[in-house]
């Protein structure tokens, strides 16, 4: 297919109450299917919630009980994959014929993943990446993925796939989703500061791919109660401003950024500039050069146990 309609979505998670929030997903994805869209992108840690300004009790050396219960509550509303919520979102899908990348806070056994969930029209769980590299504090709360989630899925587009906030500050990671040749590149984020928009237009003129980026609009009055928040305890303090953008395969902005407030942001987009733009860069053909550089990429699972 030549063209498609696509969104971002710019909203915030309902603190603290993972019921709610997957009823605003499934609001969101029905509104932009009644918009016309195809393919909606939405923020990172969306279900479960990122949780900017949050320390857990932790400091070098020792943990606090007020911690550690701040954390059971963020446990608690991470959700498994799939299940129940994952079932009511690939509905939603399925309702309007839309293909949906969402971030969500994955619980397996003990831990927390930071993971994009990908669902196809048919309300299908195509698959997901778990990030591979959580940022700075993130490494408190969330595992690390592993290569066996380096996804891409097949969309009427071409392929499409996530790389969560600053793992596109990680050139071998971009190397190898351009390998797969990405057509759809999914960024949902929490980094909201204007050198962001610089990143994603790189992203897309290196990759020649449209790249869709959502973050959030969160303010301290969607933060979980129970919870202590770091940056603010006004209720009206912008914890995360949004700056979703919509890039083509050139570098062109199609939508966004906007820092504003909640919205859902959309965009034509015609496939047939990836090719136009493959004409003078293709970084994984003729622009690349292996007989001096070469990227390996285990793509196996890593168990910390295996029963044979």
């Amino acid at each position: 297919m030549q063209s498609l309609k696509a969104c971002v979505v710019q909203c915030a998670t309902v603190g603290g109450n993972t019921a709610a929030t997957v009823d605003k997903a499934v609001s969101l994805i029905l509104e932009c299917g009644a918009q016309g869209a195809q393919l909606a992108v939405f923020p990172e840690g969306f279900i479960g919630g990122y949780p900017r300004g949050a320390r857990f009790g932790s400091f070098f050396g020792g943990r606090t009980a007020e911690g550690r219960e701040e954390f059971a509550i963020y446990f608690e509303g991470a959700i498994e994959v799939p299940g129940k919520e994952t079932a009511a979102l690939g509905a939603a899908a399925r309702a309007v014929g839309m293909f949906v990348t969402i971030g969500v806070i994955e619980r397996d056994g003990g831990t927390l993943y930071c993971t994009a969930l990908f669902f196809g029209s048919n309300g299908s769980l195509l698959g997901k990446h778990r990030k591979l590299m959580p940022s700075s504090a993130e490494r408190l709360c969330w595992g690390f993925g592993d290569g066996s989630t380096l996804t891409t899925v097949d969309t009427p587009w071409g392929k499409m796939g996530a790389v969560i906030c600053w793992e596109n500050y990680m050139p071998m990671m971009r190397m190898a989703m351009y390998n797969q040749h990405i057509a759809l590149y999914c960024a949902p984020t929490a980094d909201m500061g204007e050198r962001w928009l610089a990143t994603i237009r790189h992203i897309a003129f290196e990759g020649r791919c449209y790249v869709l980026s959502a973050c959030q609009f969160l303010t301290r009055a969607d933060f979980p109660d129970g919870m202590n928040n770091y940056i603010s305890d006004d209720p009206g303090h912008v914890l995360l401003r949004g700056g979703s953008v919509i890039v083509d395969p050139l570098g062109e902005v199609l939508a966004g950024p906007d820092y504003t407030g909640e919205m859902i942001l959309s965009a034509d987009l015609d496939m047939r500039q990836i090719a136009r733009g493959k004409l003078d860069f293709d970084v994984v053909g003729h622009y690349s050069r292996p007989d001096v550089f070469s990227l390996e990429v285990d793509s196996r699972p890593k168990r910390a146990v295996v029963v044979r």
